[in-house]
């Protein structure tokens, strides 16, 4: 039951993330279609990795869920740093609906209920569910608060996620860089429905934080120019 229930929220969050996210940007539909479909794509390709066990750290010589955690990021940030128009799309998604869309991390009360039932053990699900649930309990009051509240909460999000990331690697049997042993660790995120949080949603939520950084950036840039 546990499973049906992360498989629903866990597609559930993708979807709306990749509507939202793609409507946001703006652009012509074909744009906007291609966008999605290469979304999709994706969740396709780390769900059918994640069935097939492809994504397990043992014993496969490549972590594939390693490579599909960093590629996303590559991605957006070479197309931000290479592209104007793409930049000037990202840094277009107003503020309120990429801290909203963090609201759906309240569901990272499942991590509290996989290690109560014994399918995540560790400091990992705990760090990972806990930090979640307060990010994503925060983000839509915090949508149209101050710019200094909304940076603490960028900080906090983002670190969340990095420290689940670590703890999630260093607790991993097979990883070859495990440090916690612990127990099955963070086993379950290799396998579906469970994998398309590190290969689908933690990318996700990072380059919203990252972009989020960076129009604050330009916030306290503005007036120094503009005086200037």
């Amino acid at each position: 039951m546990l499973d049906l229930i992360g498989a629903v929220v866990g597609m559930s969050a993708v979807a709306i993330n990749l509507v939202a996210f793609t409507h946001a940007l703006g652009g012509t539909l074909v744009r906007r279609l291609g966008l999605a479909a290469i979304g999709g794509a994706w969740v396709g390709l780390a769900s059918g990795l994640g069935a097939a066990g492809q994504l397990a750290f043992a014993p496969n010589p490549l972590p594939l869920i390693g490579v599909l955690f960093a590629v996303p990021l590559l991605a957006v940030g070479i197309l931000a740093l290479g592209s104007r128009s793409a930049r000037a799309a990202l840094l277009g998604i107003p503020t309120p609906l990429l801290i909203g869309l963090n609201s759906l991390r309240v569901f990272g009360v499942l991590f509290l209920l996989l290690a109560a039932t014994g399918r995540l053990s560790g400091p990992f699900p705990y760090f990972a569910g806990l930090g979640d649930i307060v990010t994503g309990a925060v983000a839509l009051p915090l949508a149209r608060m101050p710019s200094a509240a909304v940076r603490n909460w960028n900080i906090f999000g983002m670190l969340d996620l990095l420290v689940a990331v670590g703890l999630g690697i260093t607790s991993a049997a097979g990883s070859p860089l495990q440090l916690i042993h612990a127990g099955v660790g963070s086993e379950a995120m290799q396998y579906l429905p469970y994998c398309l949080v590190p290969t689908v949603l933690v990318p996700f939520y990072l380059i919203t934080h990252a972009i989020v950084a960076a129009k604050l950036a330009a916030v306290r840039e503005a007036p120094a120019l503009a005086h200037a």
